[in-house]
């Protein structure tokens, strides 16, 4: 594995503009096409602009948005990123996203959203009903700015690690050996400010960890037509091939069966779901990032001007009751609203003041639209890395074989965008302002449906989309992380441990895959590895 990951390790040269690209390299070397690849593998090799950033213009728009990405947001008033709070997930968006990959794993031990490299959020959500608690935030936050005080005290959370052996025993059958790992995670319930204040829950909860996945790319994922991905569903619907079928929730009988929409920003415009592993968003100008600039620093924007707290109030209707916030309130309200523009925040009795202000429709504007536009154009533009090895026997091989044992159904390895009109349901931004796509053959390997594994302390719902491959052989390399950190909860640290969760369970939509892989010589396993790493 260490040699796989030191064949990745040098720079990927650009292809030379008087050569003929596809005379010299295979199609399969530009994973973003001709407008979305960049040539870089070294530690910055995913915040490279696209061409088509370039192409139109846009490269300093995109440099302003890389900045509100990497720089962290600051609780003052006024000046550039301010507007952190009161409560608040993380400081800035490169703390989940470390060096522009996806999150690496928490170790054993307390959960710390201060360092840079823990890019897994908490998900806490009723066994039961499998939904999201009411009495926290989605995104459950763990920071406050003062008097406020966080939604959970981080010193309490615990992660640990066990290990899983699965029915092989952890080896294959000429003696190569693997270990299984998976994360539990606990919130006891006095971490949690609104039960130290008197909250009672009433039904049990569970937690897990999700992590973040590579934002590099996602505008070229953007750009696949609707029909196009309205065809996959079908086919696999038609197909019958995996044991769980589709998600009925989302497609069933041939047709979109549930879509996303804004309603609250936007028109109610109907989308497919391209986005996180539950497929909650639609477009990627109302994807994951665009909510995430909001709702994991609380910074308002033009279109969200209310804080983002939990769905019931609760946060809200305690903190107006705590003391210690009571006693500040005015202190901190002054800061906020100078002018007295609010005079609600001000006058009258001081539980109301501050419930009055904490679920305001109508804050402060914190992030200009010129910004917003300028972080989407970035996220917009990110290009995806070259694939590394491609003249590597074992790179072909790999390959191969990849698609022998059944990876690629689910694991799509290419795509070509349509005419990528850009859309956003917010209705904020205007297509000729961003970056685009079209016609592009592109090699992300994902259907981008979803399917369920049935891991180990799985993912909320069972069901995860197919994560795109493309790149992430580079993370270890850019993040220095000790391991590979794949799979929704970074739990796999290397590819082999990834390919043997998929076959946990025999009741797993990926199990075939698994025994085939099983099946194979160790020179064959490791060609499909080398081959995953590389793309």
């Amino acid at each position: 594995m260490v040699a796989m990951l030191a064949g990745c390790s040098e720079d990927t040269p650009a292809p030379d503009a008087d050569d003929d690209p596809e005379a010299s390299l295979p199609e399969w070397y530009y994973t973003g096409g001709q407008l979305g690849t960049a040539y870089l593998t070294t530690q910055n090799a995913f915040e490279q602009p696209t061409p088509a950033v370039e192409n139109a213009g846009l490269y300093q728009s995109f440099k302003n948005g890389e900045a509100l990405f990497e720089k962290p947001f600051m609780s003052n008033v006024g000046g550039v990123r301010g507007g952190l709070g009161p409560a608040y997930v993380r400081t800035s968006c490169v703390h989940c996203h470390p060096n522009y990959s996806h999150g690496q794993r928490v170790p054993d031990g307390t959960f710390k959203t201060t360092e840079i490299g823990n890019g897994c959020l908490l998900v806490v959500f009723n066994p039961a009903t499998q939904g999201y608690v009411t009495w926290l935030a989605g995104m459950p936050q763990t920071h406050a700015v003062a008097p406020f005080k966080n939604p959970i005290d981080e010193d309490k959370i615990r992660v640990s690690w066990s290990v899983a052996t699965d029915e092989w025993g952890n080896k294959f059958d000429d003696g190569e050996t693997y270990e299984l790992i998976y994360p539990t995670v606990t919130i006891p319930e006095d971490a949690i400010y609104v039960v130290n204040q008197g909250y009672k829950i009433a039904d049990p909860y569970d937690v897990r960890l999700e992590s973040t996945i590579g934002i590099y790319g996602t505008g070229l994922l953007d750009a696949i037509d609707d029909a196009d991905l309205k065809a996959q569903y079908a086919q696999e619907e038609a197909d019958g091939l995996l044991p769980n079928g589709l998600n009925t929730a989302f497609f069933a009988g041939g047709e979109w069966v549930s879509m996303y929409s804004n309603t609250l920003q936007g028109d109610g415009t109907k989308y497919p779901r391209r986005y996180t592993y539950a497929l909650s968003r639609g477009p990627l100008q109302d994807g994951p990032g665009a909510n995430a600039i909001w709702n994991i620093t609380n910074v308002t924007r033009s279109d969200r001007r209310y804080h983002y707290l939990d769905a019931a109030g609760t946060y809200a209707e305690y903190s107006a009751k705590d003391p210690d916030v009571q006693a500040r309130f005015d202190e901190y309200i002054a800061r906020i609203d100078p002018d007295k523009e609010h005079p609600e925040w001000h006058n009258g009795d001081m539980e109301t003041r501050i419930k009055t202000y904490l679920t305001s429709k109508t804050l402060p504007i914190e992030m200009t639209d010129d910004e917003y536009t300028d972080l989407m154009v970035w996220h917009r533009g990110l290009a995806v890395p070259a694939a590394r090895n491609v003249d590597d026997p074992q790179f072909e091989r790999g390959r191969q074989l990849f698609s022998e044992i059944g990876c690629a159904y689910c694991h799509r390895p290419t795509w070509t965008t349509g005419p990528d009109i850009v859309r956003d349901p917010n209705l904020k931004l205007a297509a000729s302002s961003m970056p685009s796509y079209p016609y592009q053959k592109i090699w992300p390997y994902t259907d981008m449906v979803q399917h369920k594994l049935f891991m180990v302390n799985d993912i909320r719902g069972e069901w995860c989309r197919t994560t795109p491959l493309w790149g992430r052989g580079l993370h270890q390399a850019i993040t220095g992380s000790p391991g590979a950190d794949r799979l929704h909860d970074c739990r796999a640290r290397t590819v082999i441990e990834a390919i043997m969760w998929h076959g946990y369970s025999p009741q797993s939509d990926a199990r075939y895959c698994t025994e085939r892989f099983r099946a194979l010589p160790k020179a064959d396993r490791d060609a499909i590895c080398f081959f995953i790493n590389s793309i």
